[in-house]
């Protein structure tokens, strides 16, 4: 099998020297010249709403009651605000453009800012409106989330044409640097672009198997010839053949101020929150949390569908009357279609649709399934003969599957979570598909979010494995947001 990873440059070309990491200081200035216009703002607007035009003294009963005034307060929260977004390191090239870790951090940085704001404020017995306070905070925090979202948007059209990202050697054994390039060239916004590798069971010159990457030399060649690819971050694979002693000798003939080391180790599919570093005697070891199905936060995601989907059913009653009276038109069949599916620890349920087919739909689905080729676990064709006309627009714009709101109400499902399977394909699982059943299935989930029926069965069982071991509230509200938008936006869907 041909695995399809690009090269960026021709093997044969040498490159000038690069500024290590130089997109990523020019990438920071202007996120930080962002984050200054943000917080002059913010204190601007504040002032105006709290205090007007005046600028008089401030109203305290201490010492600097004829010398404090408003435009000093202004100032000094600008001051505090930018510097405190310099200490927490918003800007490092570690976690600038990478998402959740940056708007975390923005937000200690603002948590930080007015915990010193109102300390000091107490302290100098200074009178602040409330009003500022109540406005300046949450306004100039949404204004730095925005400005970094902006940014990051940026950034990302970027990557998707090759620029703005770090190049990378990869060094190991052939397998794992095969898989973990194939990894890295799925995903360009995570800003790595592989130009090259190094071998430890392979030869020194040629191609990698598979793909157009070139191999730059041996192990112990590769750091001395970086810049010649105009690589500035060399990332080790797991290897056998790559001892913790040997990749310390390596690193030594890295240049500091312009080439980073990245180590990757052998765990795959783990989310960032379940991973802590943790020193111990010289040794870096990696901490990977158990996954969690039970405790607060199954509670609270349950208590969530509930109000959700609830308030969600609520408003869209008319949608669901103008549905049905269309379906009814089309050949006077039921307006819902239920079908047995499969539940949390394999208890069945019958999931809810508006039926988007014709009524012989089932009976037709044998003739079909015998004439397809491919994958037959999942049975998706994209023009398929027995939807009805209204059906496609219900599909395409995910309307057929509202009514599974009220198994959401039931417990059946959740708003997001795996695929809901057929009992057919759960007979078919293995030890390791099975465990995609330890979570409720979902309305959406990373399968509809990343390609929906465009899916293959591998790619499809691959994400919700992902998601059983890894969710969380805040995925699952990433999750809904990137479903409105895929409808909206609908690909794959049919």
């Amino acid at each position: 099998m041909t695995t399809s990873v690009r090269v960026a440059l021709d093997s044969t070309t040498p490159l000038s020297p690069p500024l290590a990491l130089d997109w990523v200081k020019r990438y920071a200035i202007r996120v930080g010249l962002g984050d200054m216009l943000a917080v002059v703002l913010t204190v601007a607007v504040a002032h105006l709403l709290a205090f007007g035009a005046h600028n008089g003294t401030m109203a305290s009963r201490g010492f600097l009651n004829h010398l404090v005034t408003p435009l000093h307060i202004g100032l000094a929260l600008a001051v505090l605000w930018i510097l405190a977004l310099r200490l927490v390191d918003t800007r490092a090239s570690r976690i600038i453009g990478s998402g959740a870790t940056e708007y975390k951090r923005v937000g200690h940085a603002s948590i930080l800012t007015f915990g010193v704001f109102l300390f000091g404020a107490f302290f100098l017995d200074l009178d602040i409106a409330r009003s500022y306070a109540a406005i300046a905070f949450p306004v100039g925090t949404v204004a730095l989330m925005a400005n970094r979202w902006l940014w990051r948007r940026w950034l990302l059209s970027r990557r998707a044409r090759g620029e703005y990202s770090s190049r990378v050697v990869l060094i190991g054994s052939e397998r794992s640097v095969l898989q973990t390039a194939v990894d890295l060239s799925r995903n360009p916004a995570v800003g790595y672009q592989v130009v090259g590798v190094g071998l430890t069971d392979g030869p020194d010159h040629g191609v990698l198997r598979g793909t157009t990457l070139p191999i730059i030399g041996g192990i112990d060649d590769v750091p001395n010839l970086l810049d010649t690819y105009g690589a500035d971050t060399l990332i080790a694979t797991n290897s056998d053949r790559l001892p913790a002693e040997r990749v310390r000798e390596i690193s030594w003939g890295l240049d500091p101020q312009r080439h980073q080391l990245v180590l990757a180790p052998s765990i795959a599919d783990i989310a960032g929150s379940r991973v802590h570093l943790r020193p111990v005697a010289g040794l870096p070891l990696l901490h990977v949390e158990t996954p969690q199905y039970e405790g607060p936060q199954r509670v609270a995601k349950r208590i969530f569908d509930v109000v959700v989907s609830g308030l969600i059913l609520f408003a869209l009653l008319p949608l669901f009357l103008i549905v049905a009276g269309l379906i009814k038109r089309v050949d006077g069949g039921p307006v819902f279609y239920s079908q047995e599916r499969i539940g949390r620890d394999g208890v069945a349920f019958r999931i809810l649709k508006f039926r988007s087919m014709y009524v012989d739909a089932d009976a037709r689905r044998a003739e079909l399934l015998a004439a397809m080729a491919g994958e037959r676990r999942l049975f998706k064709l994209a023009d398929d003969p027995r939807v009805t006309p209204i059906g496609k627009i219900l599909r395409r714009y995910s309307i057929d599957e509202l009514p599974q709101l009220l198994n959401v109400l039931r417990g059946d499902m959740s708003l997001v979570g795996p695929r809901p399977a057929l009992p057919e394909e759960v007979s078919d699982y293995n030890s390791k598909e099975r465990r995609r059943l330890v979570v409720t299935p979902g309305m959406s989930g990373l399968w509809q979010v990343s390609g929906r029926s465009n899916l293959g069965w591998d790619d499809g069982i691959r994400l919700d494995l992902y998601y059983a071991d890894n969710w969380s509230m805040t995925g699952d509200l990433v999750i809904l947001w990137r479903t409105a938008k895929a409808v909206l936006m609908p690909e794959g869907a049919y």
